[in-house]
């Protein structure tokens, strides 16, 4: 009776084992949300940056004073 309750109970506890070990390896949505965070704010800084150089450089073309 031992071997046959211990023959039951084996794949239950090798699914729940490979269970476990998906839940460590999988990605969650929330490291992939933070990710995409970084990166998007890392591109607006870059254009906030080379838009604002752009900026400031027209402003000066456009002096009317040179006129």
């Amino acid at each position: 009776l031992g071997k046959q309750d211990y023959k039951k109970t084996r794949p239950m506890l090798r699914a729940t084992r490979l269970k476990a070990e998906a839940k460590k390896t999988a990605i969650g949505v929330k490291e992939v949300a933070l990710v995409l965070a970084a990166i998007l704010v890392f591109l607006l800084a870059f254009y906030a940056f080379f838009y604002l150089n752009v900026s400031s450089e027209v402003d000066l073309d456009l002096d009317p004073d040179e006129n």
